[in-house]
C-alpha cells in the first residue's frame, strides 16, 4: 500500500514539473518576441512648415450689448385695457404699447378745465380792475394765483393719462410680453423687454500693456457661433478712460451694424482687433500639435536608418497666435521642416510611418465650414 502511494506522488510531481517547465518556455518565448516585435507604420498625413506674413490684431472675447435696452414698465397703478404690441414685433419710437384705465381721470378733466377756464376770466378782470384801482392789488395776486392753481390741476391730470397711456421710448425690437388684459399693474411692474438692435455694441477687455495700440475708430472684426463662417466689421468707438484695479484690463466698445438683426445681445463673440502692423510667422495646422501640461510638441518626420522609410521624432515647440486651422509657431522649428498635420495622438518617439497625404484636410487662416 505506501510502495503504490509512493508511486502516485512521484506521478504527481512529475507531472507538475513538466507543467511548470513548459510555462516557463512559454512565458520565455512571449518575452523575447516582444522584444523582437516592431510595431507596424502608422499611416499619417504630412505638411511642411511654411512661412506667412499675418497682419497684426489684438484677440479678446466680448459680449454683445443694445445701444438702447429697457425693460418697459408701468409707472402709475392702474388696470390695462389695452395691449397695442405683439410679442417679438418691431415698433417704432412713440408708438403705443398699453393703455390703462384712465376713466376716472378723463371724469375729472372738463370739471378741472371748466375751473381754469373761469379761472382764467376772473385773473383778466382782476387785470382791468387792478388798473382802474377798483380792487387792492392783493385781490389781484389772489386771481393769478387762482389761475395758476386751476391750470396746475389740468395739467397734473392731463400728466396722469399720458402716463397711463405707455408708449415705446425708442424704436427697437419687443421682448415677450409680461402683462395681461385686465391686469392690474403697480408701480414699476415690468410690461416688455425692449432691444434696440441696429447698430450694437461689442464690449471686451485688452491688457493695460496694449492701450497704446488702441484708439477711436479702430477697425474690430467679430466671429459668432451664431454666424458659421461669417465676420462682421466694425469700429471702435470707445475707449473706458480708467483700469480696472483687479485685472489691469481696459475696457473698450466697439459698434457693429446689424441690419438683418442677427446678433443679439448678449451673445458671446470672439472679438480681433486690427492693427497697421505686419509681422512674418512660420506657421503648421494647429491639428499637428500635441498639446500637453508640460509643453507642446509635434513630430518632425525624418529617414530612417535605412534611408528608404521614415520615422518620426518628436519635438517640443512654442506656439504662438491661433488663426483658423494654423497657428504660428514661436520657436522649435525650421522653415521647410515636415511635421505630421493629423493623428499625433496615436504616435510615439521615433515610430516608423507611411505618409499618404490623399485624405489630408485642407487647412486655412478663415476657414468657411459648409453647414450640412
Amino acid at each position: 500500500m505506501n510502495k503504490r502511494v509512493i508511486l502516485v506522488v512521484l506521478g504527481l510531481v512529475a507531472v507538475v514539473v513538466f507543467l511548470t517547465a513548459m510555462k516557463a518556455l512559454q512565458i520565455k518565448a512571449m518575452i523575447q518576441h516582444g522584444k523582437e516585435f516592431v510595431p507596424p507604420p502608422a499611416t499619417v498625413t504630412e505638411i511642411a512648415v511654411s512661412p506667412e506674413v499675418w497682419k497684426g490684431s489684438l484677440s479678446s472675447v466680448g459680449t454683445l450689448t443694445p445701444v438702447d435696452g429697457v425693460t418697459v414698465s408701468a409707472e402709475l397703478a392702474g388696470k390695462v385695457v389695452k395691449i397695442a404690441f405683439e410679442s417679438g414685433s418691431s415698433v417704432r419710437k412713440g408708438d403705443v404699447l398699453i393703455r390703462q384705465d384712465t376713466s376716472s381721470e378723463e371724469a375729472q378733466l372738463p370739471g378741472l378745465e371748466a375751473a381754469a377756464e373761469l379761472a382764467r376770466l376772473n385773473r383778466e378782470r382782476a387785470e382791468r380792475m387792478v388798473e382802474e384801482k377798483i380792487i387792492s392789488r392783493a385781490d389781484h395776486d389772489a386771481a393769478i394765483a387762482s389761475y395758476d392753481q386751476a391750470k396746475a390741476q389740468v395739467d397734473a391730470i392731463r400728466t396722469t393719462i399720458a402716463k397711463k397711456i405707455i408708449r415705446a421710448p425708442f424704436s427697437g425690437r419687443l421682448g415677450v410680453r409680461q402683462a395681461n388684459l385686465g391686469q392690474m399693474l403697480r408701480e414699476g411692474d415690468p410690461i416688455v423687454s425692449l432691444e434696440s438692435l441696429d447698430p450694437i455694441y461689442a464690449d471686451f477687455s485688452l491688457p493695460q500693456q496694449q492701450l497704446a495700440q488702441i484708439k477711436a475708430g479702430q477697425s474690430v472684426t467679430i466671429a459668432c457661433d451664431a454666424l458659421p463662417g461669417k465676420n462682421v466689421e466694425g469700429k471702435i468707438t470707445a475707449i473706458s478712460p480708467l483700469v480696472d484695479s483687479d485685472t489691469r484690463n481696459i475696457k473698450i466698445e466697439a459698434t457693429l451694424a446689424n441690419h438683418d438683426e442677427a446678433l443679439r445681445p448678449g451673445m458671446f463673440v470672439q472679438v480681433s482687433v486690427n492693427l497697421s502692423t505686419e509681422q512674418q510667422v512660420q506657421v503648421i495646422p494647429s491639428t499637428a500639435v500635441l498639446y500637453a501640461p508640460y509643453s507642446d510638441s509635434v513630430f518632425v518626420i525624418e529617414k530612417d536608418q535605412s534611408g528608404k522609410g521614415s520615422v518620426v521624432r518628436q519635438q517640443f515647440v512654442r506656439v504662438g497666435e491661433k488663426r483658423g486651422d494654423l497657428v504660428a509657431i514661436a520657436s522649435g522649428l525650421k522653415p521647410g521642416e515636415k511635421v505630421v498635420s493629423t493623428g499625433v495622438f496615436k504616435l510615439r518617439n521615433g515610430q516608423p510611418i507611411v505618409i499618404d497625404n490623399s485624405l489630408a484636410p485642407p487647412f486655412q487662416q478663415s476657414p468657411s465650414p459648409a453647414n450640412d
